[in-house]
């Protein structure tokens, strides 16, 4: 047997390419809900993801596992329009035409910024449309560094410092280039004319769930089971414990699949990992009235939130029985953050005054209810030297034969993450194992 330590969609993912392999899998999962970050609320139509979740047109594999789910036709691609809250006014910033408007740029920023999105480098004069190809090139370089040298201090200052604010907080300046280029190319995908392609599920994300919870069975998962302890000795994994409210128990394995944070890795093997998580405060409000014209806003303002993403301006309110859902969250990069410590009618307080800040006729009346969710690893910090520390899918040399890694430390995680990245971690893990089983036959 092998078994998976997760039930996110990475150990899930690993679990159905397995068991399409003919291996008999067992997935634990400590909570009572299975999806992790993807796991949903209901609204008055299809359910909500907790954390917001989109497609780019670069994340392939996700679609390949939803057309052999059946669910081909489900994925849908729609314009997210984007804009930039700056003094009191919402700049849209998806057409050429818009960009060129925004007036904190000049058209030199203008002109840099757009060939550094089309990877083309003019430094010394010469265009150059190579320099961008490895990301690796840039794990070491600072962030700002880059972006003044390949473009502009003005794009840096009035337009990737207040994103770096929000999204990596006091962390910004330890955050390297090659995050930043491997985030332009993850989000590359335009139409000139409308602005930036972004994928859905019809019914949510958490369809997919469904069907790769029915993919791998039922009578192969377990909730509520928490594994304490995986047997490595000998240099080799031989079993697992499990704890649940019966008791422990000990399962014979051939190969464990641990598709959780690197610190359940460390817990229960003693592999220690550098890489630095922060956390999110992520809500969700429901209003009878839309707030924006855009889908994904950000916000360069002393506002508590970096940015508003309005779901509803992307997936039609219909869907959702009228109503108009707007995503507010925080980064968060210590747990003595305010934000952190505030319970959810707190939390809720901020994120309103706030708003009324931003939108003075913004009505209170209109909200119908607004939902918390909390989670103190929901990204990793990128920060330069990342590469050396992602941990291995296969861990037979550092720590044990049969012991593999599907979390969010891995490699298919960078340099940004996502399902998409999940299913791809749970995958190469599985190719592992079916190559180490093929090589044992011969």
């Amino acid at each position: 047997m092998i078994g998976v330590v997760g039930g996110g969609i990475a150990g899930l993912s690993a679990a159905y390419r397995l068991r399409q392999r003919g291996h008999e899998v067992r997935v634990f999962e400590a909570s009572e809900d299975l999806g992790g970050l993807a796991a949903v609320y209901e609204t008055a139509g299809d359910p909500i993801e907790k954390f917001y979740h989109h497609l780019s047109k670069s994340e392939e594999t996700i679609v390949e596992l939803a057309a052999e789910l059946g669910l081909e036709e489900d994925v849908e691609w729609h314009v997210g329009k984007n804009g930039y809250y700056v003094d009191g006014v919402v700049h849209p910033m998806d057409t050429p035409w818009e960009i060129l408007a925004y007036p904190h740029f000049t058209l030199y920023d203008t002109f840099r910024l757009g060939l550094l999105t089309l990877d083309i480098d003019v430094r010394g004069g010469v265009p150059k449309f190579d320099t961008y190809e490895r990301l690796e090139d840039f794990e070491d370089v600072p962030i700002e560094e880059f972006v003044v040298e390949h473009t502009t201090q003005g794009v840096y200052d009035n337009f990737f410092e207040p994103l770096l604010d929000a999204k990596f907080g006091s962390r910004k300046a330890d955050v390297s280039a090659a995050w930043l280029l491997g985030r332009i190319k993850f989000r590359g995908e335009r139409d000139i004319l409308r602005g930036e392609i972004l994928g859905y599920l019809d019914g949510g994300f958490g369809r997919l769930l469904d069907a790769l919870v029915d993919a791998v069975g039922t009578e192969n998962i377990e909730t509520g089971t928490r594994v304490t302890d995986i047997d490595t000795g000998d240099g080799t994994v031989s079993s697992l414990t499990v704890a649940d409210d019966d008791g422990e128990t000990v399962h014979d394995v051939d190969s464990v699949v641990v598709a959780a944070m690197p610190n359940v890795l460390e817990e229960l093997t003693g592999y220690s990992c550098d890489i630095d998580f922060q956390g999110t405060v992520c809500s969700v409000i429901s209003m009878d009235e839309p707030l924006l014209d855009t889908y994904w806003l950000n916000v360069a303002d002393e506002a508590p939130f970096g940015a508003l993403i309005e779901h509803t301006n992307f997936v039609s309110a219909e869907r959702y029985g009228g109503e108009h859902l707007l995503y507010v969250a925080r980064y968060v990069q210590s747990p003595e953050e305010d934000i952190w410590q505030q319970d959810d009618e707190a939390v809720r307080e901020t994120w309103l005054a706030g708003i009324e800040d931003l939108f003075p006729a913004f009505d209170r009346e209109a909200v119908n209810w607004v939902r918390t969710a909390r989670n103190p690893r929901t990204a990793p910090v990128y920060e330069r030297g990342y590469l050396d520390m992602v941990i291995p899918y296969d861990l037979s040399e550092a720590v044990a034969d049969g012991l593999y890694y599907a979390g969010m430390a891995s490699r298919a995680q960078y340099p940004e993450r996502s399902l998409n990245g999940g299913i791809v971690a749970g995958y190469e893990c599985a190719n592992r194992i079916e190559e180490r089983a093929v090589e044992a036959t011969r």
